[in-house]
């Protein structure tokens, strides 16, 4: 079995649930459509700052005549356009895209910047629990909840140090992308 360079998941049918569950997560008020400030906010509280004025011409093209937002059909519209940007097309219709080893690696180093917020190099459970928290996947509060951020990575700690640093980020990326 090959492994896949890109971000995308192989079945088509989990894509779509992980896509929803996203779509879901930015629809704040549950009526069914993502607002550009919806999606605005959670980009913000990333550190990800982007204009209002260009994520608005950006998406505005996806929004059919009359919404005020963003349908699950425009959001999956929206994000099929983006793969395809940021992964290049389909080649083989296997739903694979071939990129670069130094372009996954870049990608891998932002994604790993996002959650290093003090930026020393190394992930902690706090800084963890903090972009997890902002992403609306764990309650502010509660003292369970660091533990299960403990554990969540201690699963892929090698070196046990209580911290994960790149080379463990980019196999718990690795794992978490192969297992779907």
């Amino acid at each position: 079995m090959s492994t896949s360079t890109s971000f995308r998941l192989r079945s088509p049918s989990l894509n779509s649930v992980r896509l929803r569950r996203i779509f879901d997560m930015f629809d704040r008020n549950n009526d069914g459509m993502i607002t550009v400030d919806e999606l605005n906010q959670p980009l913000n509280l990333l550190g990800l700052e982007t204009d209002l004025s260009e994520l608005d011409s950006m998406i505005r093209s996806y929004i059919k005549a009359g919404n005020v937002g963003l349908t699950f059909e425009d959001f999956e519209a929206l994000h099929r356009s983006l793969d395809n940007v940021f992964f290049g097309a389909d080649e083989g219709g296997d739903g694979e895209a071939v990129i670069s080893k130094a372009q996954e690696e870049a990608d891998m180093k932002e994604a790993f910047r996002v959650f290093d917020e003090d930026g020393n190099g190394f992930i902690s459970a706090r800084e963890l629990q903090a972009v997890l928290t902002k992403l609306g996947l764990l309650e502010s509060t509660g003292g369970n909840e660091i533990d299960r951020v403990e554990q969540m990575i201690a699963s892929y700690d090698q070196n046990r140090d209580g911290l994960v640093d790149f080379n463990e980020f980019k196999d718990m990326m690795r794992c978490v992308i192969q297992k779907n």
